[in-house]
């Protein structure tokens, strides 16, 4: 059954909701009820009516339908803090948090995924924190080591305190709750390339920011140690962890114009040497492998630090690379010449590469550059004697 709703006033809204919640099982039927709550009316027909009652009773069925219906209330607790008030008082929002911090692993992690996407919203992290949810969680790591079913929802744990980094102060979070951080380290050490791609991913992501390049500065030996070892996975991993390890490693080691003080740029220089014996050469071997998304991944790290002096020092005392840049061929799809392209206008655009690369090389990057990532050079044609 595919439900139509239209966002109507008063009664006819409060009918048309009505066969709805008996069919909530019904995607459509979530969709349509999430668009009528962005009403004030869809909101008072909702929450203030028998259908409450119904949504309720209809959780009963099963898991799946039970998901559906949390799901349908974080969706419209995001859209406003009148929103959110509506689903508190209809108890919804406490039994899926009742949920999260219960017994059932396999159900924690299903409900931090929704808690996570509550808190990406101002008010929703407002509330999580009053309520002392983000306390819970991070009393639930705490007590992860002696859980031996964790690792069921210890990465959506850990991936809940990154996002909440990034959207707050990856400072104040990391001091609040040390264990998120401490955690972090213990699963990039981990066996189990589940762990390990969670731990690579927060770090990418914590260190996306200034504020979070400076908190996992701070943290000395331990995070050189973590990007030797993410150095170590972007070698021997899988396909899917190795390009991982380099999204991460780009986040990382970029630096805009405004923010390369010589403090930053000793460190992503620093952090660049920790990832192996030699970096450049370890990127460069990656990039040459015949897989599309690791070259990509290979020449975004190129492109994170090509506007970094130190970087292209480094690329053009290495043999053969400035020619490698400036290789054509080597690329053989459009994902591949874009990428390229991006780290050809990355070193064009810089305002030391001239002097570090000179002039005449200088000048065959701005000509790449006004070429475009598709160029095609003309193949000559000789006239033979005596041809028709």
């Amino acid at each position: 059954m595919i439900c139509h709703i239209n966002a109507t006033p008063g009664s006819e809204l409060l009918s048309n909701l009505q066969p709805c919640v008996t069919d909530i099982k019904c995607i459509a039927a979530i969709k349509s009820l999430s668009r009528i709550s962005l009403t004030q009316a869809g909101l008072e027909a909702l929450f203030e009516s028998n259908l409450l009652d119904d949504l309720k009773n209809v959780m009963k069925t099963n898991d799946v339908v039970r998901y559906r219906v949390y799901e349908l209330i974080v969706e419209i607790s995001s859209v406003s803090s009148e929103s959110l008030n509506y689903c508190t008082t209809s108890g919804l929002v406490t039994q899926l948090l009742r949920e999260l911090t219960g017994e059932d692993v396999l159900v924690r992690a299903t409900c931090i995924e929704m808690v996570t996407s509550l808190a990406y919203t101002h008010h929703g992290r407002q509330y999580l924190a009053q309520e002392g949810v983000i306390d819970q969680i991070s009393n639930i790591i705490v007590g992860a080591d002696s859980d031996p079913f964790s690792g069921f929802y210890l990465p959506g744990f850990v991936k809940f305190f990154g996002n909440l980094a990034v959207m707050d102060s990856p400072q104040q979070i990391c001091e609040r709750y040390p264990v998120f951080l401490e955690k972090v380290f213990e699963m990039a050490d981990s066996q189990d390339p589940t762990m390990i791609g969670i731990a690579v991913d927060t770090v990418g992501i914590l260190g996306s920011s200034v504020e979070g390049k400076q908190v996992l500065q701070k943290t000395g030996t331990r995070f050189e140690h973590l990007l030797t070892r993410i150095g170590y996975q972007a070698k021997n991993a899988s396909t899917e962890l190795k390009t991982r390890c380099l999204d991460a490693v780009s986040s990382l080691l970029y630096l805009s114009p405004e923010q390369q003080t010589d403090d930053f740029l000793r460190m992503a220089e620093s952090w660049f040497s920790s990832l192996s014996r030699d970096s450049l050469e370890l990127f460069r071997g990656i990039s040459n492998q015949p897989f599309p998304e690791l070259h990509c991944a290979a020449l975004k790290v190129f492109t994170a630090i090509a506007n970094q002096p130190w970087a292209q020092k480094l690329m053009f005392n290495s043999p053969g690379f400035v020619e490698y840049v400036m290789d054509r061929s080597v690329e053989h799809d459009k994902a591949s010449k874009d990428a390229k392209y991006e780290l050809v206008k990355a070193l064009a655009n810089s305002k030391t590469v001239a002097e570090i690369f000179g002039n005449s090389n200088y000048l065959r990057l701005r000509t790449y550059l006004s070429e475009g990532p598709y160029y095609v050079k003309p193949v000559a044609t000789t006239a033979v004697e005596g041809a028709d």
